[in-house]
Order: structure tokens, then C-alpha cells, then sequence
């Protein structure tokens, strides 16, 4: 494994990997595009993205994908398109694997539609080393996941929509646990979902 950088702030060697790609079934429209502080969901949380540091940022799109494209600023990333997208969101890590850059030591896997992830959880779970890591909030775990470059061949045979997190499930004892100040990010899976962030957003 890949010594760790002394500067924890030091993600160089990593990307950044948001998943972007969903259907937004239950919202009924496209949740990428919904406004949020002056631009959108999806341009909100690339911001916190983009002030991790990542040597590499990629973003995977499926859902509305010309739409987003054409609206969110996707600049300095790298776009992965998902076709499969309706088969769940590891089919758009398989998909986007291919993209890492050889170099990077392994991958921050964020949600496109968590805007309230912080840098700090970010830093936090890319320096836990190993190969898998998750973010331990005051009510349980969540985003962002550390996955290491020896778990990219586990990754590329995923499926379906939790398999991620079975990969949590299964590692037991194994799983390293970072520490991270509050409550796990809320993601926005319906109008209320929304609007609830809306008015944290605006506090």
C-alpha cells in the first residue's frame, strides 16, 4: 500500500469521485438541476468538492445528463457518462473506474445530491489509509467513503443500489471509522427532502 501523505490536507494523490448519475424517480425531476444558493444541488456540492484539494475530481451524470451538462459548471472535472444509471449507483462506479487517474492512490466516493458534506469529512476519511473507510457521525455512518486502490477490482463487479454498502456491512471489525463532527448529511430524494434543505441553506 502507498505510504500516506504527512499532510493530511494533501489529496493530490486522490480523486474525488461524485455520483451524479441518478434518475431522480421520486422527485420527479431532475434533483442535479434544482436550484440551491444561486446556482444548483449539483453545482453546490461540487463546490465543497473543489475545495477538498483532489488531484483529480470525476463526476458521473445519467440521468438528464445533456441537462446537466449544459447547466451545471463542470469545469476541471473529468464527466463520466453512466447509461446504465437505472441499474443502481455502483453501475456508475463501475463506470467510472476507468477513469481514476493511475496515479491516485484511491478514491473519496461523495453524493452528488449532499451539498452539506464537509471538507473536513472529506480530509478526515481520505487519510485513514487501507482500504475501505467511512465517515462516523453522531447518528450513524455516512458519505464520504475512503475506497483504496487495492478494492478497485471488488469495485468494478458491483451491483445494484446498496452495494457499497454491503461491502460496509461485510468488512465488520476490519472497517475503519473516522470520527466526524455532527449528524450524517441529508441527501434529496424528494420535494420535502428539498425543502428542508432549503431552509438550512438559507439560515
Amino acid at each position: 500500500m502507498p505510504p500516506l501523505p504527512t499532510d493530511p490536507t494533501d489529496l493530490t494523490d486522490v480523486t474525488g469521485l461524485v455520483l451524479a448519475a441518478g434518475g431522480s424517480s421520486r422527485l420527479g425531476r431532475p434533483k442535479q438541476l434544482l436550484p440551491l444558493g444561486g446556482a444548483t444541488l449539483l453545482d453546490a456540492t461540487l463546490s465543497v468538492v473543489r475545495r477538498c484539494g483532489f488531484g483529480q475530481v470525476v463526476v458521473a451524470l445519467g440521468g438528464a445528463a445533456d441537462e446537466v451538462a449544459a447547466t451545471v459548471d463542470l469545469s476541471g472535472v473529468d464527466v463520466v457518462r453512466n447509461p446504465g444509471f437505472g441499474a443502481g449507483c455502483s453501475s456508475s462506479i463501475v463506470a467510472a473506474l476507468p477513469s481514476v487517474a493511475p496515479s491516485s492512490r484511491g478514491v473519496v466516493l461523495l453524493l452528488g445530491d449532499q451539498p452539506e458534506v464537509t471538507v473536513a469529512a472529506v480530509r478526515a476519511v481520505a487519510a485513514a489509509g487501507g482500504d475501505l473507510a467511512v465517515c462516523r457521525y453522531a447518528d450513524g455512518l455516512g458519505h464520504p467513503f475512503w475506497l483504496g486502490r487495492g478494492l478497485f477490482g471488488e469495485l468494478a463487479n458491483l451491483h445494484g443500489d446498496k452495494a457499497v454498502w454491503k461491502l460496509v456491512d461485510a468488512a465488520g471489525d476490519s472497517l475503519a471509522t473516522v470520527p466526524v463532527d455532527g449528524e450524517v448529511p441529508a441527501d434529496v430524494d424528494t420535494e420535502a427532502d428539498y425543502a428542508a434543505l432549503l431552509a438550512r441553506w438559507d439560515r
